[in-house]
C-alpha cells in the first residue's frame, strides 16, 4: 500500500468528560489520530488512561463533548438517531467486545446471530444469506457443529471467533477490539490475534486495537498510542516505541512487565514520581 493514501479514520481533537456530584472528570482530552487503510493501531494504557471511552466513541456508544470522527473521509455524527442512521454507523465501525456474550445473542445459535445481522443489513434472500453465513463462518475458522450452537455451548476462543463474524458480517471498514483477547488463554490468543493478522491482509480492513497488553500491541499492530488520564503521551511506530521508548510513562509501562529480577517496589516509586495531573511532558 502507498503511504499517500488518504486516511481511513481520522480523529481530531475528541474530548469526553464526565460528572460525579459536583467534579468533572475528563475522560478523554484533545485525542487526534489517523488509521491508513489496512493499517492496525493499538491503543494503549492502564485502566482509567480513557482507552475504552476512546473505543465507545468510535462506534458511537458514547457521545464526545467535542472533536470530530471521520471515517473514509465522511464524518460520523455524534449523536446517532433513526434506522438508517444507525445501519450506517454499523457499516463504518464495528467492536469486538472482552466478553464475547455481549455481541451473541445467548438464546439463538451462532448461525441465527449472523443470519440476523445479514438481514437486518439488507440482504432478503435466505439461501444468499445461508451462503454468507457459512463463509463468514469459514473465514473465522469456524464450521457446521459451531454454526448450530448456543455460545454456552462454545469454549472461549469460539465464541470470540463467532464475535468476529458477527462485526465482519457488514463488512466494516474500521474494527475496535476493545480487550478482545484479554480473557482467553495464551494459546488461544495467539489463534485469535493470527485469525485477525489475516483477515486484516485479505480485506484491508483497518483495526483499532485497544488493549494493557503491550506484547499483543507488539504483535498484531503498526503504530502504537499510549494514553495516560485522556491525554496522548507518545505515539509511533510499535517497534520505535516499545525498543526505544521517548516518555517517562511509555517506560513505565514496558518496565512494569514482570520479568526475572522485577522489582515491583521500584515500580510503584516511579509511579509516584509522575505528575499527580499528568504524567510528565518530556523524557
Amino acid at each position: 500500500m502507498t503511504t499517500d493514501q488518504p486516511p481511513l479514520l481520522r480523529v481530531e481533537g475528541l474530548r469526553k468528560t464526565y460528572r460525579t456530584g459536583a467534579a468533572e472528570v475528563v475522560a478523554v482530552d484533545g485525542l487526534s489520530f489517523t488509521l491508513r487503510p489496512g493499517g492496525a493501531l493499538g491503543i494503549v494504557g492502564e485502566s482509567g488512561s480513557g482507552k475504552t471511552t476512546t473505543a465507545r466513541m468510535l462506534i458511537g456508544l458514547e457521545r464526545p463533548d467535542s472533536g470530530e470522527i471521520h471515517v473514509q473521509g465522511r464524518p460520523l455524527a455524534a449523536s446517532v438517531r433513526g434506522r438508517a442512521a444507525r445501519l450506517a454507523r454499523a457499516k463504518a465501525v464495528q467492536i469486538v467486545f472482552q466478553d464475547p456474550y455481549l455481541s451473541l445473542d445467548a438464546r439463538i445459535t451462532v448461525a441465527a446471530t449472523l443470519d440476523g445481522v445479514l438481514r437486518l443489513h439488507g440482504t432478503r434472500d435466505p439461501a444468499e444469506r445461508a451462503a454468507r453465513v457459512r463463509t463468514l463462518l469459514a473465514r473465522v475458522g469456524l464450521g457446521d457443529r459451531e454454526a448450530a450452537a448456543l455460545p454456552r455451548h462454545l469454549s472461549g476462543g469460539q465464541r470470540q471467533r463467532a464475535a468476529i463474524a458477527r462485526a465482519l458480517a457488514v463488512e466494516p471498514a474500521v474494527l475496535v477490539l476493545d480487550e478482545a483477547v484479554s480473557a482467553l488463554d495464551v494459546s488461544v490468543q495467539a489463534q485469535v490475534l493470527n485469525l485477525l493478522a489475516d483477515i486484516r491482509r485479505d480485506t484491508g480492513i483497518g483495526l483499532v486495537f485497544v488493549s494493557h497488553d503491550l506484547a499483543v500491541v507488539r504483535y498484531v499492530c503498526d503504530e502504537a498510542l499510549v494514553m495516560y488520564r485522556g491525554r496522548t503521551m507518545e505515539h509511533r511506530p510499535v517497534a520505535e516505541l516499545l525498543t526505544a521508548p521517548d516518555h517517562p510513562y511509555t517506560r513505565l509501562l514496558l518496565a512494569s512487565v514482570p520479568r526475572p529480577g522485577w522489582d515491583p517496589d521500584s515500580i510503584s516509586r516511579r509511579r509516584r514520581a509522575l505528575d499527580p495531573l499528568g504524567a510528565p511532558a518530556g523524557p
